[in-house]
């Protein structure tokens, strides 16, 4: 059994120095200078300069120039599934279960049944009832990837995501919203806290809707941005 605080998310590899080669971006379109020239007169105060202004006008597009890559383990395929839906400056490489004949499995359990023992237990036979006939089918001579119709949502998976620093804002927004689904928010506010260590200046605002102006859920808003309104001062 494996539950949401038990997934594995890490950054694999990145662009080097993201935040100066966006900033680098941005200024080239708007000077005469040379690269090399550039480069040279982007000093650290001016790369910092530079993406305030360039972020908070939602000049995003440079932010396409760097991209990240994150090993992501102990997720179900119900989540790896909503993941794969953002598709616009992403790539996937996901555990194939195709290929790959499951042997030893873990399910995710969400923690609402987590916390009920009754309710967990329930969940748990279920799962395993449909992976031994998965099993027993493979045994027989059925190719998992006909049998693996049986498995169950909450197996585990793995996968590899790159998404470039425009496509992981879009993807913060959505779900590191409350209204995401657990497992995928939890997973997401895993991702952008490991990109604020590594380019914070690019990632300052990334995050829900709500962390840079009024939310978009209409009346499905959990009411969060109007509390921050609120203490602000602003009503």
């Amino acid at each position: 059994m494996s539950t949401y605080s038990q997934m594995h998310v890490e950054i694999l590899s990145h662009t080097p120095d993201p935040e100066r080669v966006v900033a680098l971006a941005a200024r080239l379109c708007y000077s005469p200078l040379s690269g090399e020239q550039l480069k040279a007169a982007l000093t650290p105060e001016k790369v910092e300069s530079l993406l305030e202004k360039v972020l908070g006008m939602g000049h995003f597009s440079v932010l396409e120039h760097v991209s990240f890559t994150f090993l992501i383990e102990g997720i179900s395929r119900v989540t790896t599934h909503q993941l794969v839906r953002h598709r616009i400056g992403c790539s996937y490489s996901q555990k194939s279960q195709r290929y790959v004949r499951e042997t030893e499995p873990e399910f995710v359990v969400p923690p609402k049944i987590e916390k009920d023992p009754v309710k967990s237990e329930e969940f748990l036979k279920t799962c395993r009832e449909a992976f031994s006939t998965y099993c027993d089918l493979v045994d027989r001579g059925v190719h998992q990837e006909e049998a693996r119709y049986l498995l169950p949502q909450a197996l585990e998976s793995k996968i590899v995501v790159t998404m470039n620093g425009r496509a992981l804002h879009h993807f913060f927004s959505l779900r590191c919203c409350t209204r995401a689904q657990g497992e995928i928010r939890t997973m997401a506010r895993k991702m952008l806290k490991l990109v604020k260590e590594k380019a914070p200046l690019l990632f300052e605002t990334a995050g829900a809707a709500c962390e840079r102006g009024p939310c978009p859920e209409g009346d499905k808003s959990c009411g969060r941005w109007r509390k921050k309104g609120e203490v602000n001062g602003n009503h």
